[in-house]
């Protein structure tokens, strides 16, 4: 049985593939896909951001080789910063906590 670990990291391969396999090229996502992904899978982080264009900028800032795709390795670039960004913001919640049991 596969631990909670390596089933997120199941679950991340799994999203990224289905919606990179839209357009016949199954291992990248254009933008439309991206824009898809993220209106699906990271709806509260998309809707927090109150630039309309933000799907294109993280699109830019994602593609590092220019080639106006997002492959795997560029799109858990996106993960690694959401999940750091919500790691920190764990901390914060867990020390007001602690804070009002006192």
């Amino acid at each position: 049985m596969p631990s909670e670990l390596e089933t997120a990291m199941e679950s991340l391969i799994k999203v990224f593939h289905r919606y990179a396999s839209k357009d016949g090229k199954s291992g990248t996502l254009n933008r439309r896909e991206l824009r898809e992904l993220m209106e699906n899978e990271l709806s509260t982080f998309l809707k927090s951001q109150k630039d309309p264009a933000a799907v294109d900028k993280i699109m830019k800032d994602l593609d590092t080789n220019g080639d106006g795709q997002v492959d795997f390795e560029e799109f858990v670039s996106l993960v690694v910063g959401l999940s750091i960004a919500c790691e920190q913001c764990y901390k914060t919640h867990m020390k007001k906590t602690a804070s009002a049991k006192k």
